[in-house]
């Protein structure tokens, strides 16, 4: 299970669907490109259905501009606002 955290307050999600997700210039949806931090791309973490009684089913960053750290299990990166560890 991935689980993603944005480093300044820890707010994030954790769950088994991720999706890297680029964007069409006009900031609609283009397509699913990978399964991991890529830099160009948001990323998406969180459960693959609607989970029950939750305030969310899933968090997705601002398109990511940097690689900062990168492990086997674990990548800590830039989005346009904010720094994100993700641990797949």
């Amino acid at each position: 299970m991935a689980k993603l955290r944005r480093v300044s307050d820890g707010a994030g999600d954790e769950g088994s669907s991720v999706e890297a997700i680029t964007w069409n210039k006009d900031g609609t949806f283009l397509e699913v490109v990978g399964n991991k931090p890529i830099v160009g791309c948001s990323l998406k973490v969180g459960s693959v259905t609607a989970r029950t009684y939750s305030e969310q089913d899933w968090w997705m960053t601002t398109p990511i501009t940097d690689i900062l750290e990168e492990t086997d299990t674990y990548i800590k990166f830039k989005t346009e606002n904010s720094t994100y560890e993700f641990w797949k």
